[in-house]
C-alpha cells in the first residue's frame, strides 16, 4: 500500500491551484469539522484518488481495531507489555476500562479528586505555606513532565487566577537558579515530578529546590508535592503521603498532562477549568472512536503528515500558531511526533524500509513571518506547513491586532500555494522602473515557487476546551501515523543510551581518567578539565 501511496504522491507533484480549478468544491470536500474546528487540508497536493489509496492503506494496516484495542487497555506498547491509557485520564464518564480484567476508572477518578482538594486548598489558601499563603508553584520534571504543564500553563494564562507558575527542567543550574532567584522560599511550592523519583536531572533540581527552601523554613518538605509512586523514595525526601500524586506505568510521560503531571495546571487556572480541559480531549476521544475514517480529523491529518513525508520525501514539517500563547506548543509537538515515531524498526523488530517520523519544528506567528518563512516561501527544500489560528482573541480593546494576525495566517498559506510567477515577477521590476538584464536579475529574486502544501487548522477561542481538544487530536494523529508505519509509538528506547554515558563520563571529569575513551570524548574531557577553575 504504502508503495501505491508514494508513487501517487510522486506523481501529483503538480500545481495545488489547479486542483482547485478542476474541483470548485475542493475546499469543503477536502475539510472536516469535530465540534468547533475545522480542519482545512485542501491546500495540499492531494488528489481524490490519493486520499482513496491513503484510506485503503489505513484501512490495510487496521487503524479501527488498534484503536479499539487501545481505548479496551491491551497491551499495544508490545516493547513494555503495557497498555496505553492516557485516555482514561479523561474519561470523565467514568466508564469502566480495564486493565488485566481490573477497572482502572475509581483510582482515576479517586486521585483526580484528590488533586482538586489540594488544589483548591492552594488557591484559596488552606494550604499555605511556612510564611503564609502561596504564592508562586514550582514545577520541577523533564520531557511530558515539564514540556506538558508549562505548554498548557502559558497557552491558558488569560484563566490564571491562582499562585504563579514556574517551570524547571534543564540539569544546567541557570535553569533553577534564575527560576528561584526573586522567590521568597516561605511562600514557594515546589511540584516535583518523577514517576521514578530518580530522573537524575529532575531530582538533582529537586535537591537544589530543597536546600534553598531549608536556608529560610524549618521543614522544607512541607512545601514539596511529589509526582510519583516511588513512595518509599519520596517518604524519605520528606514528602508526607497525602501531597503524593501517583500514576499507573500505562501513562507515558509525553501523554501525562491530563493526570498528576498537570496539577501545576489545576493549581494556575483551577480544577473547573482543567476539567474542561480534560472535556476537551475527551470530546476529540469520541470523534476519534466513531467518526468514519473519511470524516475523521486525527486520521485525516495523519495522512497528511503521511502523504507529505513518506510519499512526497519532505523531511520536515512545520507547526505554526498563530497565537503567542501557544509558544510552546510546537516544542510540545516536537517531542510528542519525534520521541514517539523515531524510530527505525517495526513492532517485529525488523529494520524500516521507509522514513519513520519527521522533524517537527515551529514557532508561533507572526515572529516565524521575520525569521524562517523566508526558506520556507523561496528556499530549495519544501515544508509542509501546519497553521493553527482562533476566530477570535481574548483581548476584546485590542480586536485590531486579532483581525492582522489572522489576516497574517491566512495570507501566508495562500502565499505559499499561490507564489509569484516570474512574469508577475517582471511587471513588478518593470514599474520601478529596471529593463534589461537588470530587470530580469531583479526578477529572478522575487519569484515565489508557490505550489508549497499547508494545513489550517481553525476554531472560536483558545480556552482549556479547545486546548483539550487540540492536543488530543495530535495525539491521536501520531499513534494513526505509527500504526501505518508498523511502529511502536509509545516506547522511547533511543532516549537511554545517552543517560547510560552520563552516568560513566561523570567520574572521568573528576578523575581525568579517560581509559576507553574515544579520542574526541578525552579530548573533550581534558579541555574541560584544564578551563572549569
Amino acid at each position: 500500500m504504502i508503495e501505491c501511496v508514494r508513487k501517487l504522491a510522486q506523481a501529483a507533484k503538480g500545481d495545488i491551484k489547479t486542483l482547485f480549478e478542476d474541483d470548485p468544491a475542493r475546499a469543503e470536500g477536502f475539510s472536516v469539522s469535530c465540534d468547533g474546528m475545522l480542519f482545512d487540508y485542501s491546500k495540499t497536493p492531494i488528489p481524490p484518488e490519493g486520499r482513496r489509496a491513503l484510506l485503503d492503506w489505513a484501512e490495510a494496516c487496521g487503524v479501527a481495531s488498534r484503536r479499539d484495542a487501545m481505548f479496551a487497555g491491551q497491551a499495544i506498547n508490545e516493547t513494555e507489555g503495557r497498555a496505553v491509557l492516557h485516555t482514561a485520564l479523561r474519561n470523565l464518564d467514568g466508564a469502566p476500562v480495564l486493565v488485566e480484567g481490573r477497572d482502572v476508572m475509581p483510582e482515576i477518578m479517586g486521585v483526580l479528586a484528590r488533586m482538586e482538594r489540594f488544589a483548591a486548598d492552594v488557591r484559596r489558601g488552606a494550604f499555605q505555606g511556612q510564611g503564609g499563603a502561596i504564592t508562586d508553584v514550582v514545577n520541577i520534571g523533564i520531557g511530558g513532565s515539564h514540556l506538558g504543564p508549562e505548554m498548557a500553563t502559558r497557552a491558558l494564562s488569560p484563566y490564571h487566577d491562582g499562585p504563579r507558575c514556574h517551570f524547571v527542567s534543564n540539569v544546567d543550574g541557570a535553569d533553577i537558579a534564575d527560576c528561584l532567584a526573586g522567590l521568597d522560599p516561605e511562600t514557594t511550592l515546589v511540584i516535583v515530578a518523577s514517576k521514578s523519583f530518580a530522573t537524575i536531572e529532575t531530582m538533582t533540581n529537586a535537591e537544589t529546590a530543597r536546600n534553598w527552601m531549608a536556608g529560610a523554613v524549618k521543614a522544607p518538605g512541607a512545601q514539596f508535592v511529589a509526582l510519583s509512586t516511588a513512595d518509599d523514595k519520596v517518604a524519605d525526601f520528606g514528602i508526607a503521603p497525602e501531597r503524593v500524586f501517583g500514576f499507573a506505568d500505562w501513562v507515558g510521560g509525553r501523554y501525562s498532562m491530563w493526570g498528576p503531571i498537570g496539577l501545576s495546571i489545576m493549581i494556575a487556572i483551577g480544577p473547573e477549568r482543567f476539567r474542561e480541559m480534560l472535556k476537551g480531549a475527551q470530546a476529540m476521544d469520541s470523534h476519534f472512536r466513531k467518526a468514519p475514517l473519511a470524516e475523521n480529523m486525527p486520521v485525516l491529518l495523519a495522512l497528511v503528515g503521511l502523504w507529505h513525508h513518506q510519499g512526497c520525501g519532505y523531511p520536515t514539517r512545520a507547526v505554526l500558531p498563530y497565537d503567542q500563547r501557544l509558544g510552546r506548543l510546537p516544542a510540545y509537538f516536537q517531542q510528542l511526533e519525534m520521541e514517539s515515531n523515531g524510530k527505525r524498526v517495526n513492532m517485529a523488530g525488523e529494520p524500516l524500509t521507509v522514513p519513520s517520523g519527521p522533524v517537527v519544528w515551529g514557532e508561533p506567528g507572526t515572529n516565524g513571518q521575520h525569521a524562517f518563512y523566508q526558506l520556507i516561501h523561496q528556499g530549495t527544500q519544501v515544508v509542509p506547513c501546519e497553521f493553527m489560528v482562533a476566530a477570535r482573541g481574548h483581548e476584546p480593546d485590542q480586536a485590531h491586532h486579532h483581525v492582522l494576525l489572522v489576516a497574517n495566517c491566512l495570507a501566508q498559506s495562500e502565499a505559499l500555494m499561490r507564489g509569484r510567477s516570474i512574469e508577475d515577477a517582471r511587471a513588478l521590476m518593470a514599474e520601478q522602473g529596471f529593463t534589461g538584464k537588470e530587470l530580469e536579475r531583479q526578477a529572478a529574486h522575487r519569484v515565489f515557487p508557490g505550489n508549497r502544501p499547508s494545513t489550517t487548522l481553525v476554531y472560536d477561542k483558545l480556552t482549556p476546551h479547545r486546548l483539550g481538544q487540540i492536543v488530543a487530536l495530535y495525539e491521536h494523529r501520531v499513534f494513526v501515523e505509527g500504526v501505518m508505519l508498523g511502529i511502536n509509538s509509545f516506547d522511547q528506547w533511543g532516549v537511554e543510551l545517552g543517560k547510560v554515558l552520563a552516568k560513566e563520563i561523570e567520574p572521568v571529569l573528576e578523575s581525568g581518567d579517560t581509559t576507553g575513551k574515544d579520542g574526541s570524548t578525552a579530548q573533550l574531557v581534558g579541555f574541560i578539565r584544564a578551563n572549569r577553575g
